[in-house]
């Protein structure tokens, strides 16, 4: 089945809209704090499509994402009673757990860690402004951690260009159902290791 593929190609043509840059803002932003998708499923086409742009669409994602992750951190410290039922209804409930034991253990290293992780990062934003961590440290480990991660992909994409895209098409729907399987397979490990 060539779901992926056809994902890639409708990505590929967002990348190219006029409006893009504003799409890939609002996708970092959502993610950091509620929404599911990460955001790197528009950075790595746009920056394949514009590579011209790849360093400054990086820049963008980070400070969107960062923004975001200050707006759930935001929701732990002062709207956490409201989006606990979400959390227990959509899954995210004992990663949630699993995020606030590793701030009392690690701290700053989690929010700088967070942004590599397959937790997504809104359970770790959310999960600080709960715990009370900083504010400054917060933020800082947001913008290394995240801009890390996203100026890595950009990067690859950069110095991959078209070779890149020709191994993309070829592989998608290959990767991306392997993707799944990894993702399942984590989440069923998890849940064994916590029970």
């Amino acid at each position: 089945m060539r779901l992926f593929s056809r994902l890639y190609e409708m990505v590929l043509r967002w990348a190219g809209h006029r409006h893009a840059a504003w799409y890939l803002g609002g996708l970092s932003f959502a993610e950091s704090s509620f929404f599911p998708i990460p955001p790197d499923v528009m950075l790595a086409p746009m920056a394949l499509a514009r590579r011209e742009k790849a360093w400054s669409y990086a820049m963008l994602t980070t400070i969107t994402s960062v923004i975001g992750g200050v707006f759930g951190y935001l929701i732990g410290v002062f709207a956490f009673e409201l989006i606990e039922p979400w959390l227990h209804q959509f899954g995210y409930w004992d990663r949630f757990q699993m995020a606030v034991e590793w701030f009392k253990v690690w701290g700053f290293w989690v929010i700088f860690l967070a942004g590599f992780s397959p937790i997504p990062y809104k359970v770790f934003t959310i999960s600080a402004g709960t715990v009370g961590m900083a504010f400054l440290p917060f933020v800082l480990a947001s913008i290394i951690g995240r801009g890390a991660r996203f100026f890595l992909v950009a990067g690859l994409i950069w110095w991959g260009g078209e070779r890149m895209d020709r191994v993309l098409r070829s592989y998608i729907d290959r990767l991306g159902w392997i993707f799944i399987a990894v993702a399942i397979v984590i989440y069923i490990i998890v849940n064994v290791v916590q029970t």
